[in-house]
């Protein structure tokens, strides 16, 4: 497992918390009955419900394993000491693409946390790697596969 720096804001850091509660409450005893029901079947060796639950069982175990890693090396975001004046982690920007003057608004967060769908971006995407560091003003321009985008920041908030 790798001791990679995971940042998260409270908010992500609370979600993996709750996912691993889940995970090792909840979820290994759904596993544990499925794999006793399957043993009622009889015979291990062509019981598909059993070989189904011990691969879940694995699953669970290495999420389980990933989450706990990834809470150990957590960097918490103290969204109060957010710097507004620069683009950084845990910054909502809004930003307009020059050529379209569509604005997007997103929260820069960890690689973690992304998600995209809900307007959360990494800090290491090309949109928010070229984000970082730049002022409300600034253009920055972005690498993408049809090309270059390039962005206006309109604003950063918390």
């Amino acid at each position: 497992m790798s001791n990679k720096e995971i940042l998260l804001t409270y908010e992500g850091l609370k979600k993996l918390e709750e996912e691993l509660e889940y995970l090792k409450g909840e979820k290994r005893k759904e596993i544990a009955d499925r794999i006793k029901q399957a043993l009622a079947f009889g015979d291990i060796s062509e019981n598909s419900e059993y070989d189904e639950a011990k691969n879940e069982q694995a699953q669970n175990e290495v999420r389980i394993m990933q989450l706990e890693n990834m809470l150990k090396n957590a960097t918490i975001i103290d969204e109060d000491e957010v710097d507004t004046q620069v683009v950084n982690l845990g910054t909502k920007v809004k930003i307009r693409e020059l050529k379209s003057k569509e604005e997007f608004e997103f929260l820069i967060v960890g690689s973690t946390e992304a998600d995209p769908a809900s307007f959360k971006i990494s800090n290491e995407s090309p949109v928010g790697s070229a984000l970082m560091g730049h002022k409300v003003g600034d253009t920055v321009e972005v690498d993408v596969p049809g090309g270059k985008i390039k962005y206006k920041i309109v604003d950063i908030n918390k």
